[in-house]
């Protein structure tokens, strides 16, 4: 039960535009995320970057580089630690045969000393039963399907810091096969020398990630030589090789400018990291660059001929503006940046995953005819998407994102994804699949503020924040599931577009837009924005002197209006408790825009959990009595805790001038937002920022959406929650 206004009130799911489908196409929805350090401790440093499971898919294991150690996760309704285990050195890469995981180990002690271990361990007793000396730093490992040989990538990396990183380095990587036998004690390796083929460093082939085909043949890419070798791995003969080449993507964003602007051309090496087999004549790569290039595409090879016969172009590029996940601060150094890929076969249907390590995306693509792949979705993961495991055997994805850092509460992490019939339209009733929101083009996230619009029962508008520029407000069609951005309007000042840190906005009776500016507590002032339908700034009104002078960096937050006209009221939350507030005591700052009149309230925060802060981060008008004020805490997924909206009556409230003893409002909660924004398996979300009421009692819809802070130092996902009508 939620109250949201006086009386028993209830919310009930939102029925979806478009009717069930009585049969749907399959797609993959998210069902868990598991934080890895959660086989550890919280404070440890950790990361899963490549991950394997075994033949019936109930138990993943994945490498942890900076732990020096494997880590293990049972499968499931959901992924469960399952603790870890030591290894001499850095894993890099691991795969599984019956009930064995072989795992690459770096022992090197420099970039010119380099030197590693295969080591296997067995999955019953979690021990170490053989270990064999590869004479070099390995990458990436692949086990053939017939069990019977593995392939290890023996890289031996260039140190970056030397030379600029240019190569040759010696000394040169190579490829081992390994020849598997009962007893792995008594397997054989054989060394596989790959100089001489490439064009770019014959000598130093840099050999990065391997696949083995149904033949017994495996690919391994030489990532910055842009080459790639096939490998007969009974014989350890090099039956083929070819240039990866050079792709030209046209409308693509090279610019780091806070904008979408795609309309520059570039020409590059590929540099494939991640290969994959879609059958035994076909292969395609995913062209992270490195050292020259990085044209930002997935590549088809026909690998009897080596000729290309798919190339992605700027879709990842599109697929990730379309979703609201585009990496702008990346437009000048290989934009999406595609590392990972898989390809496995689930009932009848062949899948390709893309990994976008900097989009945070998974681009899923039906190759069942492997020379002209399908785009089919996208799925959101943690940050730094790496390890790519498909598991057919309990039609599952699981995704090993890399990145880990407690400071900034991003922690490395399985997610894992099932496939479905369900439709996703059916889904998102229950703030359940991905996508929840999307454009046709149009660039969007930093969705920071959010309002309905008076007269309007479809559209809501939102307002980008300093994540982008200029500033945009952009209408959002709620009642398409996904939830689609289909307007942008660009602030202008004196005729220019502007940008401002926009946290807020209020959509007018009259038309046109109050939006609510954050300032940083020096420089730059938090303002309320009057801005005229056309997105002209008409005005920029700040607080009173003796209220701005003790601002801090957690400025203005949220904006609202009650009544209109002359009796219009303009409400706004800011975010935290200012030098001359009480402690635990936000502000609610009230303007009249009849009489230029400023006036206050306190507003009680929650006390926060140890090491967090909390505040107010949006505010919205359910009538002219009533407030909903959204209260968060700084933190994300395990550690989230205070996401929760709150009901103030206002009615009797009497805010003062500046200066005066400030009335505290009563609050009472109204919905708790936890439960939603972990609704499709996804870590808890640390920025619900946008809250808005659609329509006029009795027939009023409440919305959200979440601030993906422009994937700096964040997921990124952009998410359009859907909180039901309002009783």
């Amino acid at each position: 039960m939620v109250r949201l206004c006086t009386g028993l009130v209830a919310v009930v799911l939102l029925a979806s535009a478009a009717p069930a489908q009585a049969s749907a196409p399959s797609r993959f929805q998210r069902f868990d995320t598991m934080s890895v350090f959660r086989n550890t401790s919280a404070g440890g440093h950790t990361a899963a970057e490549i991950a394997a499971a075994t033949a019936d898919g109930r138990l993943v294991v994945y490498t942890d580089s900076p732990g020096r150690r494997i880590g293990f996760a049972k499968t499931g309704s959901k992924l469960t630690p399952d603790g870890v285990l030591a290894m001499p050195g850095e894993p890099t890469s691991v795969d599984i045969v019956g009930n064995l995981a072989l795992v690459a180990v770096n022992t090197s002690e420099s970039f010119t000393a380099p030197s590693g271990s295969l080591l296997v361990v067995d999955l019953k007793s979690r021990k170490v039963v053989a270990s064999h000396e590869l004479g070099g730093q390995p990458d990436s490992i692949d086990i053939s399907k017939d069990g019977r040989y593995a392939a290890i990538a023996i890289e031996n990396e260039r140190d970056e810091d030397v030379n600029g990183g240019a190569i040759p380095q010696a000394p040169g990587g190579f490829l081992t096969i390994v020849d598997i036998r009962q007893d792995p004690a008594k397997w054989q390796l054989r060394k596989v020398e790959l100089t001489g083929i490439a064009e770019v460093a014959p000598g130093d082939p840099e050999p990065e990630y391997v696949s083995i085909n149904g033949r017994n043949q495996v690919a391994v890419t030489l990532q910055e030589n842009n080459h790639i070798a096939i490998v007969d791995l009974k014989s350890g003969r090099i039956t083929k090789h070819f240039s990866a080449g050079s792709a030209t993507v046209r409308n693509v964003d090279t610019e780091d400018d806070g904008k979408f602007d795609p309309s520059e051309t570039v020409t590059a090496a590929r540099e494939p990291d991640a290969v994959a087999w879609l059958d035994d004549h076909t292969l395609g790569t995913a062209d992270e660059g490195d050292y020259l290039g990085g044209s930002r595409t997935w590549t088809v090879f026909d690998a009897d001929s080596g000729k290309v016969v798919f190339s992605s172009g700027n879709d990842l590029q599109q697929i990730a503006v379309r979703q609201g996940q585009y990496p702008d601060g990346r437009s000048d150094n290989k934009g999406v940046e595609p590392e990972g890929l898989a390809v496995a076969t689930f009932g009848r249907d062949k899948y390709a995953f893309v990994g976008l390590e900097r989009a945070n995306l998974v681009a899923v693509y039906d190759v069942n005819n492997p020379r002209k792949p399908r785009f089919l979705q996208a799925l959101p993961t943690g940050v730094g998407p790496e390890g790519l495991l498909p598991i057919p055997a309990t039609n599952t994805l699981v995704v090993a994102a890399e990145e880990d850092s407690a400071e900034d509460g991003i922690r490395s992490s399985l997610s894992g994804y099932e496939l479905t019939r369900t439709p996703l339209a059916v889904s998102l009733q229950r703030n359940q699949g991905t996508p929840s929101i999307v454009s046709d083009g149009i660039s969007f996230g930093a969705l920071s503020g959010l309002s309905g619009i008076p007269g309007n029962y479809r559209d809501v508008v939102s307002v980008t924040d300093a994540a982008y520029t200029p500033t945009r407000i952009l209408t959002i069609d709620t009642v398409q599931a996904p939830a689609k951005v289909r307007k942008a309007l660009t602030l202008t000042k004196d005729g220019k577009p502007a940008g401002y840190d926009g946290e807020g906005i209020a959509a007018r009776h009259k038309g046109g837009y109050w939006i609510a500016v954050e300032g940083d507590g020096k420089q730059k002032p938090n303002l309320l924005l009057e801005v005229a339908a056309n997105g002209a700034v008409t005005k920029e009104i700040p607080l009173p002197e003796a209220v701005a002078k003790t601002a801090t960096s957690n400025g203005f937050e949220g904006v609202t209006t009650t009544g209109h006209g002359k009796n219009e009221q303009v409400w706004l939350a800011v975010q935290r408790e200012w030098k001359a507030d009480k402690t635990g005591q936000a502000t609610l700052a009230r303007y009249t825009p009849a009489t230029g009149e400023w006036a206050f309230a306190a507003y009680p925060l929650d006390a926060p959990q140890a090491g967090a802060w909390i505040g107010l981060s949006e505010i919205t008008a359910l009538n002219d009595r009533t407030l909903l004020v959204l209260e968060r805490d700084n933190q994300r997924g395990d550690a989230a805790r205070t996401k929760k909206v709150f009901r103030v009556d206002i009615s009797t409230l009497k805010p003062v001038t500046a200066g005066a003893e400030k009335p505290v409002v009563t609050k009472k909660l109204a919905e708790d937002l936890v439960p939603a924004l972990k609704a499709d398996g996804a870590a808890t979300h640390d920025k619900p920022e946008g809250l808005a009421v659609i329509g006029t009692w009795p027939l009023q819809r409440l919305v959200g959406v979440v601030d993906n802070d422009g994937l700096e130092d964040a997921p990124g996902e952009s998410v359009f929650l859907r909180l039901g009508w309002v009783r």
